[in-house]
């Protein structure tokens, strides 16, 4: 089915291409979209003057295009996000609601719900559909939403792929595949996105290009090790809060986390002086994204979110803010900020948008185009919505969320407890308006349920046998339903 339906979408979509002469320049423009894994809203300068971190080719990116400031990913984790990206859906629409392969976590209140532990093959990828409407593919970093005959050759991309570490495909395989002074393979992403666009900079290309950092283990190379241990000494000492029962960072002065976000940085600068160098920047659309929030409660405590609340495994919107840039040429405003809440499964009808070919409604079922908003205008969308039924690595409890203009309700799946917000006037989620204002909580409650039923949401069930240890923890900001 899946490949009948490519055949025919792309038999209709080739037809113009097919008419042009071979010397014709592109008519579609290139698209590259790079995904930080574990990269905080507040990671980058762009967001945050004050941040310890230095992210200029991020910024500078930012001054080119658009900067959301409420922009969202699907899940606090990383393989639901991703696979929002890919479909256009809702994590539970896909079936996969946590990290591939998850944690277990079945001494705690309740058994979490079963998570997919693939992207399904009969999804009609953004991939597959740029494909079948001429674009050349390329992909180079951490997949996590399936191996073997799940891997990102099966999912539009080209087929000289080799993994050669946990979920990362490289382009032509590799000769070192764990680089001592690279050990995200940051560096080696951009060597072969590099040598890509060179290669493919005469005919319209698709580059997805996720980084495997900022993710644990941290490091990077020495002399970047130095420069920020150098720095550390006017950095702010260590401060740590709570977070229910959770150690929170307050402060960003890691300086291995520093090392290898300029790394990052570093590697994202070389892609796109690749574009300027080879003449294709004003035809190409780039898009800068990570796929949940920063580590602060857990596995060596690397970034503070402030003023967000939580971090990545957490509903807050530390766990789900992200850094957001899109720079379509001829299309966006240079330094243009839009505040309006968007979210990840956004992308898909929006790269069909800019790249001129016709919206698949049917797949993108979840996703609305942002063209309105890179174009300077309104768009009229309804809540965006959050679906978690399981206990995060990171001390995250299992929950279900939505945001609705200003408001935004978490709704707690071990008490039935809820918490309510107004975001503007309240950014880090510190005053629970449940019990002053009922009607607004009922009323965003009901929106969510509607939604987890529309979208076939798997709730987690009660545990029969937790440990002592696992039992519910208390949470005093949060109310009980009535």
């Amino acid at each position: 089915m899946k490949r009948t339906f490519l055949i025919a979408l792309g038999a209709v979509l080739l037809t113009p291409l097919a008419a042009l002469p071979t010397a014709a320049a592109p008519t579609k423009p290139n698209i590259i979209f790079m995904l930080a894994d574990d990269m905080g809203y507040m990671d980058i300068g762009a967001n945050n003057p004050k941040t310890f971190y230095e992210t200029p080719n991020i910024d500078a990116l930012a001054a080119r295009g658009v900067r959301f400031t409420s922009g969202y990913a699907a899940c606090n984790v990383c393989s639901p996000t991703r696979a929002s990206i890919m479909t256009g859906k809702y994590p539970p629409r896909t079936g996969i609601t946590t990290y591939i392969p998850g944690g277990e976590h079945n001494n705690r209140k309740l058994l979490p719900a079963l998570n997919g532990n693939q992207l399904a093959l009969d999804e009609v990828t953004i991939a597959e559909a740029l494909r079948a409407a001429g674009y050349t593919n390329f992909f180079a970093g951490k997949w996590h939403l399936g191996k073997g005959e799940f891997s990102p050759s099966a999912q539009g991309f080209s087929a000289d792929l080799m993994e050669v570490a946990s979920w990362y495909f490289p382009a032509g395989g590799a000769t070192d595949p764990k680089p001592k002074d690279d050990p995200k393979f940051t560096d080696r992403i951009a060597d072969d996105a590099v040598k890509f666009i060179e290669t493919n900079r005469d005919k319209p290309f698709f580059a997805y290009l996720p980084f495997n950092a900022v993710h644990i283990p941290i490091g990077a190379r020495s002399e970047l090790m130095a420069k920020y241990t150098a720095k550390k000494n006017s950095a702010p000492p260590e401060a740590f809060g709570t977070e229910h029962d959770r150690k929170v960072q307050l402060v960003q002065n890691n300086v291995a986390y520093a090392a290898m976000t300029e790394q990052l940085d570093t590697a994202i600068g070389r892609v796109l002086a690749a574009l300027d160098r080879t003449g294709i920047a004003g035809r190409t659309i780039v898009i800068f994204m990570s796929d949940n929030g920063g580590l602060s409660t857990a596995q060596g405590f690397v970034t503070s979110n402030l003023p967000l609340r939580g971090g990545k495994g957490w509903l807050y919107d530390g766990g789900v803010r992200e850094p957001l840039i899109i720079y379509a040429p001829g299309v966006t405003k240079a330094g243009s900020v839009c505040d309006q809440p968007v979210i990840s499964t956004d992308f898909y009808p929006t790269i069909l948008e800019l790249a001129g070919l016709p919206l698949m409604p049917q797949q993108h079922v979840d996703g609305v185009s942002l063209l309105p908003l890179l174009k300077g205008g309104e768009l009229v969308r309804g809540p965006i919505f959050w679906h978690y039924p399981h206990y995060s690595d990171q001390g995250g409890l299992p929950g279900g969320a939505v945001r609705d203009g200003d408001w935004k309700l978490i709704e707690w799946y071990e008490d039935n407890s809820i918490e309510l917000y107004n975001l503007r006037d309240d950014l880090s989620e510190t005053n629970n308006l449940a019990t002053k204002n009922p009607a607004k909580a009922q009323a965003l409650l009901q929106k969510l349920h509607d939604w987890r039923a529309s979208v076939g949401g798997k709730m987690p069930t009660l545990n029969p046998n937790p440990t002592a240890e696992g039992k519910a923890r208390k949470n005093p900001k949060a109310k009980a339903q009535p």
